[in-house]
């Protein structure tokens, strides 16, 4: 029988005292094009803030120097990278020889649309044996082709907003709780539907809906930060039930600090992640 669950705390693990990074979880990341350099920053970002213990960042070798920058706790890579400023084929060996020693895999933030972006988050799927998130331009690969979902060997996290619910082929009819829950047991995957009232779908029919967040966090790259902090959560809590309705709670709650303190209109991203630490706390 599966259940609503109305999400208004959450309860994060005491650290171990002897704890060492290796602990809290390998993340690798892989996104980020020459037209789109914010969001794999956002992600990585999002992914320390939430606590990950190491994370590395692979991104197309044309903006590796920029997020070098940006990025000073995650590793972050070069990938070999089209003329377009995207993640070539080539890429794809180095990032499957990654996957085999990370904990998890977030992909598709910010990675640009074109064939060999779309082969290689199929390749991702196909091949990982650690949980997954999917993110942005890595949906869309996946809304190309649905039947994918079929051939992952590990547990997969979708984090669409609406529109790209749509796309996936989801319907909204009767709601955005039994929409979500529809998709999840239909294709296997834990689905995040973003918007008022977040709901996390996974495919035994529970359902978690969100208490937090407010209009001042409908701006371009929170989707992202969400994504890394999903990611950095699920192998310290290593338990995708408790972990991502915790990250996507624990977003809006530093959302809503933000905007107390700064306004829903001025508010950015980046504030999301400045006060993500004492929402935590």
């Amino acid at each position: 029988m599966s259940n609503t669950f109305t999400v208004s705390s959450v309860t994060l693990p005491v650290r171990p005292r002897d704890a060492h990074k290796g602990d809290f979880g390998r993340v690798l990341i892989i996104a980020g094009s020459s037209c789109y350099t914010g969001a794999p920053s956002f992600a990585a970002r999002g992914a320390v803030r939430a606590g990950a213990g190491l994370v590395f960042l692979g991104v197309p070798r044309d903006i590796h120097a920029i997020e070098a920058v940006k990025n000073d706790e995650a590793m972050v890579f070069p990938l070999p990278s089209d003329s377009e400023g995207r993640l070539s084929k080539d890429a794809l060996p180095k990032i499957l020889d990654k996957l085999k020693n990370s904990d998890i895999c977030l992909i598709g933030p910010g990675l640009g649309l074109s064939e060999d972006t779309f082969n290689i988050v199929y390749s991702v799927i196909e091949n990982a044996s650690c949980p997954l998130v999917i993110d942005a331009d890595g949906i869309t690969a996946v809304a190309r082709n649905i039947v994918i979902l079929e051939r992952a060997k590990s547990d997969i996290v979708l984090t669409p907003h609406e529109g790209e619910f749509l796309r996936l082929g989801g319907s909204l009819e009767g709601g955005r709780v039994e929409a979500a829950r529809r998709f999840a047991q239909k294709h296997g995957a834990i689905l995040v539907l973003k918007g008022r009232g977040t709901v996390t779908a996974f495919p035994d029919g529970d359902c978690f809906l969100n208490t937090t967040g407010n209009p001042g966090m409908a701006k371009g790259g929170s989707g992202d930060v969400l994504a890394g902090m999903i990611a950095g959560l699920v192998p310290q809590l290593r338990d995708l039930k408790s972990a991502v309705p915790a990250a996507v709670y624990l977003h809006g709650k530093a959302g809503a600090l933000a905007a107390e303190a700064l306004g829903e209109y001025a508010m950015t991203p980046s504030d999301i992640l400045g006060y993500l630490p004492f929402a935590m706390r």
